[in-house]
């Protein structure tokens, strides 16, 4: 449960880090992509070098999938003319592809099997799908559909406590479960992000970007802190 809620809360921070950057800082969102993109790849290096797991290296990694996901879809969207519905379609098709070329190649796509740098590099690759895809899949229900920030949040939140009913009461995969889970908060935390930091007139709170980021870095090192959680095995 811990790691679900620390997850959720990545998934805000790098919707409103992505934000801040991208547009109060008003570097746009190719350059911002580029900076995320190098944060990420060194993370991932650092990630996989590490003899044993360490929380603070996992989900500093995990912010850095988000923050790149964020601006690179919001690049993919706005900037190359995409559409959230495309941009949606696109990033769908290339995480399914990513997860068959991993289970193609290393048999499984269970957490529990990521216990090589091979691997690893997959599942890193196969979160930066999810995360870039759940990014435009918020933005596609809250702005295409026109449903809203609050709504949005109301389906992504109903689908996760169906799939944690499913977990505990169903014979249904639990991989299947865990990556369905995994996609779907991200377009959770998106719409939440969205609704803390866009401006009242569309639906938001109006709450500055950098304050808002500032909070949910102190509820995620309060977390990873107080509760020791270990997601997967690893071993080298």
């Amino acid at each position: 449960m811990i790691f679900w809620i620390i997850k959720v809360l990545a998934t805000t921070l790098g919707e409103t880090a992505g934000d801040a950057v991208s547009m109060s800082l008003n570097l746009g969102y190719l350059l911002s992509t580029v900076v995320f993109s190098g944060i990420f790849l060194v993370a991932v290096v650092v990630q996989i070098s590490a003899k044993k797991f360490h929380p603070v290296i996992y989900w500093t990694t995990i912010v850095a999938t988000t923050t790149v996901g964020t601006t690179l879809a919001d690049f993919a969207d706005r900037s190359l003319k995409i559409g959230y519905t495309g941009g949606t379609a696109i990033l769908f098709s290339l995480l399914i592809m990513s997860l068959f070329v991993w289970r193609r190649t290393m048999g499984s796509v269970a957490v529990d099997s990521v216990s090589s740098p091979k691997s690893e590099m997959f599942y890193w690759v196969t979160i930066m799908f999810s995360q870039t895809l759940g990014t435009a899949l918020g933005d596609w229900t809250s702005d295409s559909m026109d449903l809203g920030y609050l709504w949005s949040v109301g389906i992504f939140g109903s689908i996760l406590a169906v799939i944690a009913v499913c977990y505990f009461r169903s014979k249904i995969s639990h991989t299947i479960l865990f990556w369905s889970a995994f996609i779907l908060t991200r377009p959770l935390g998106a719409v939440v992000g969205d609704f803390l930091d866009k401006p009242i007139r569309e639906g938001g709170l109006a709450l500055n970007r950098y304050t808002a980021s500032g909070v949910l870095i102190g509820l995620m090192v309060f977390f990873i802190i107080t509760f020791s959680h270990r997601p997967a095995k690893r071993g080298h």
